[in-house]
C-alpha cells in the first residue's frame, strides 16, 4: 500500500513514491547531463586526435607520393641522359671517323690543287721574267743605237783621217803590187789605177767591219769566184748566227745600171738577208745613203754607220724571232700539259676526292635522318609511358599536386641538352 504525503501549505495529498521518483529522476537527469557532457568532451578530444592523425597521415603520404615523384622523375631523366649520351657516342665516334677520312682526302685534294697552282705560278713567273727580259734587252738595244749614232757624229769629223788612211792604204797596196807584178802593172797601168782603188777599198772596208764588230766572221770573196766582195756573218754575244750582210765595194765616177740586179742575185744565190753596195756615187734621184729595189746603197764615209743600223736590226729581229719561238715552246708545253695524261689524272683524283666527300656527306645525312626518327620513336614511347604512370598516380591522389608533365620548358631544356 503506498503511502501518502500530505502538503502543510496547501494540504494537498500525493503518494510517497511520486515524490522520490520524481528526485531520482532529476538526479538521473543530471547524471545524464554530466556523463553526456563528458563523453562529448571525450569525443571531441578524440575527434580532434584522429583529425591531426588524419592530417599527419596526409602529409605523410604526400611527402611519400612527391619522394616517389621525384624519384620516378630522376630515372626517367637519367635513362633518356644515358640514352641520350650513348646516341651522341656513338654519332661521334661516327663523325670523328669521317671527319678524319674527309680530312685525309681534303689535304690530298688540297696538295694537288696547290701544287697544279704552283706549276702555274711557275710558268706565269718564266713568261714574265722573259717579257721582262725582253724589254731590258730592246732598252739596252736602243741606248746602243743612241750611242752608235753619237758614235757616227763623232766620225763624221774624222772623214778626213779616214781618207788620209785610204790613201795610206792604196799606196801600201801599190808598192806591193809594184813589187810582185811590175809587168802587170805596166801593161794595165790606165785600167789598174781605178781596179787597185777598188781593191783598197775592200780592204779598208774588211778592216773596218772587223775592228768595229769583233763578234762577228768578216769574209773575203776571192777574186774571179761570183758574188759580192765581203760577206758580214752577224754574230750575237752569245756567238750564235743571227744574218749575212754582203758587200759590194765600187769606186767609179757614174753608178751602174746593173749593179743593183747583180747583187740582188747574189742575194739569192747566198742566202743573205741585207745587200749593201758602198759607193762614191748615187743613182738618179739619190743624194745620201738610203735603199733602192730591195739593196743598200751608201758612201764609203757613211758605211760605218750603216752597218751599225742594219746589224742591229738584223740582232733584234732574230731576237725577236727566238723570243717568239721560245713563247710558242712555252705555250705547246703548257697545252701538251693541259690536254697530258698528268693533268687528266691529277684532275680527275682531285674530282674523285670531291665526289667521294659529297657522298660521305649525303650518307651522314641520311643515316642521321633515320637516327632522328629513331630517336622521335623512342621520345614518344618514353612520353607515353610516363603518360600512363602519370594517370595511375593522378587517379590515386588526385591532380592537384601532382606535376609530371615531360613537356614542361625545364624538361624541354634538359632534353635538348
Amino acid at each position: 500500500m503506498a503511502t501518502e504525503i500530505k502538503c502543510p501549505n496547501c494540504a494537498h495529498v500525493f503518494p510517497m513514491e511520486e515524490a522520490m521518483a520524481e528526485d531520482y529522476k532529476r538526479e538521473l537527469r543530471d547524471k545524464m547531463i554530466a556523463f553526456t557532457k563528458e563523453n562529448d568532451a571525450k569525443l571531441q578530444k578524440r575527434l580532434a586526435e584522429f583529425e591531426n592523425e588524419k592530417q599527419l597521415q596526409q602529409r605523410t603520404f604526400e611527402a611519400k607520393l612527391i619522394e616517389e615523384k621525384n624519384k620516378l622523375k630522376g630515372d626517367l631523366e637519367e635513362n633518356l641522359r644515358k640514352s641520350i649520351a650513348s646516341d651522341f657516342e656513338t654519332k661521334l665516334q661516327m663523325l670523328e671517323g669521317n671527319a678524319k677520312e674527309n680530312e685525309e682526302k681534303l689535304k690530298l685534294a688540297r696538295e694537288k690543287e696547290l701544287e697544279f697552282l704552283r706549276r702555274e705560278q711557275s710558268l706565269k713567273l718564266k713568261e714574265e721574267e722573259m717579257e721582262l727580259a725582253f724589254q731590258r734587252k730592246m732598252q739596252e738595244q736602243r741606248n746602243e743605237l743612241v750611242e752608235q749614232i753619237r758614235k757616227q757624229e763623232a766620225e763624221k769629223n774624222s772623214i778626213k783621217d779616214t781618207e788620209h788612211q785610204l790613201r795610206l792604204k792604196e799606196l801600201e797596196k801599190q808598192l806591193d803590187d809594184q813589187k810582185k807584178l811590175a809587168e802587170e802593172m805596166k801593161r794595165k797601168a790606165e785600167q789598174g789605177s781605178m781596179q787597185l782603188q777598188g781593191e783598197v777599198q775592200e780592204l779598208i772596208l774588211e778592216e773596218l767591219l772587223r775592228s768595229n764588230f769583233p763578234f762577228d766572221l768578216i769574209e773575203e770573196v776571192g777574186k774571179g769566184v761570183r758574188g759580192a766582195d765581203c760577206v758580214q756573218v752577224v754574230r750575237n754575244q752569245f756567238g750564235q748566227e743571227c744574218g749575212k750582210i754582203i758587200y759590194e765595194s765600187k769606186r767609179t765616177k757614174d753608178f751602174g745600171g746593173d749593179w743593183i740586179e747583180k747583187l740582188k742575185k747574189d742575194m739569192r744565190s747566198m742566202g743573205v738577208d741585207v745587200a749593201v753596195i758602198v759607193s762614191q756615187c748615187y743613182p738618179k734621184g739619190m743624194d745620201c745613203f738610203g735603199q733602192k729595189d730591195g739593196v743598200w746603197i751608201c758612201s764609203f764615209e757613211e758605211v760605218n754607220a750603216v752597218a751599225y743600223v742594219l746589224r742591229d736590226g738584223i740582232l733584234r729581229l732574230s731576237t725577236a724571232m727566238k723570243s717568239q719561238e721560245n713563247r710558242g715552246d712555252k705555250m705547246h708545253m703548257l697545252y701538251d700539259y693541259l690536254t697530258g695524261a698528268e693533268f687528266s689524272e691529277q684532275w680527275k683524283a682531285i674530282r674523285e676526292g670531291f665526289m667521294s666527300m659529297k657522298l660521305s656527306i649525303q650518307r651522314e645525312r641520311d643515316a642521321m635522318e633515320r637516327l632522328w626518327k629513331a630517336r622521335e620513336k623512342q621520345l614518344e614511347k618514353v612520353l607515353l609511358n610516363a603518360t600512363h604512370i602519370r594517370g595511375s598516380i593522378e587517379g590515386i591522389a588526385g591532380s592537384d599536386s601532382i606535376q609530371l608533365s615531360l613537356t614542361d620548358d625545364e624538361d624541354e631544356t634538359l632534353l635538348l641538352d
